[in-house]
């Protein structure tokens, strides 16, 4: 019965300027322009400005962009007045908020990185671990891009916590260096050379897990 929205309506008083805003100063598509109204292609919804004498609701859109801060001020430069500055929530993700010339609320939003978080999450572990081992993991795990490190931390403590149970052993020091190795795909165990160096170990003495099929 129901499939989708087709537009999202936002009322502004000066159709031309705010055309200007969302396609000119924001980067996105004026894709169609009627009487009295225009869309612009956001890439994920349309919106559909519509000229009216007076504003009487106000809405509230979010925007996703790259920079935060870049984005923000590119907005204030066009006339836009801040709500707040860009800042980062608990959520782990940087927004920033302006206010149109309709009065209309912008808000400016990213998703942070694990390198930007001020944490570092726990291990998914169930095992019993050394503080050595875990430390290690954690810090190994430092030199994963951070687009791929949840997906690592989750393989990696899987294979570390499978070697110890077949061990009959807690997760040591020893444990965490084979599973990092073994874990990752053997085409691209090279690119753990130089992690493992950098936290003082030598990697030809694990040539048996650099091996490993």
């Amino acid at each position: 019965m129901f499939f989708g929205i087709s537009h999202v309506v936002v009322p502004v008083t000066d159709l031309d300027a705010a055309v200007r805003l969302w396609s000119q100063v924001m980067g996105f598509t004026a894709q169609h322009r009627g009487e009295g109204h225009a869309d612009i292609d956001t890439g994920s919804a349309v919106l559909r400005l519509v000229r009216v004498a007076r504003i009487e609701s106000k809405v509230s859109l979010r925007v996703t962009v790259s920079n935060v801060g870049d984005a923000y001020q590119t907005l204030l430069s066009a006339g836009a007045e801040s709500r707040y500055a860009p800042m980062k929530t608990p959520e782990l993700e940087e927004m920033a908020c302006v206010t149109d010339a309709n009065g209309h609320s912008v808000v400016l939003w990213r998703a942070l990185t694990e390198d930007e978080w001020d944490f570092v999450p726990e291990l998914p572990k169930q095992g019993e671990w050394s503080a050595e081992a875990e430390d290690l993991l954690k810090r190994l795990l430092g030199h994963v891009p951070a687009l791929f490190r949840m997906l690592a931390r989750r393989k990696t403590t899987r294979v570390i916590e499978m070697m110890a149970k077949e061990a009959q052993s807690p997760v040591t020091r020893e444990l965490v260096i084979k599973g990092y190795i073994t874990s990752s795909a053997k085409v691209t165990r090279s690119r753990l050379i130089e992690p493992l160096r950098a936290e003082g170990i030598n990697p030809d003495d694990y040539k048996a897990e650099f091996d490993y099929e």
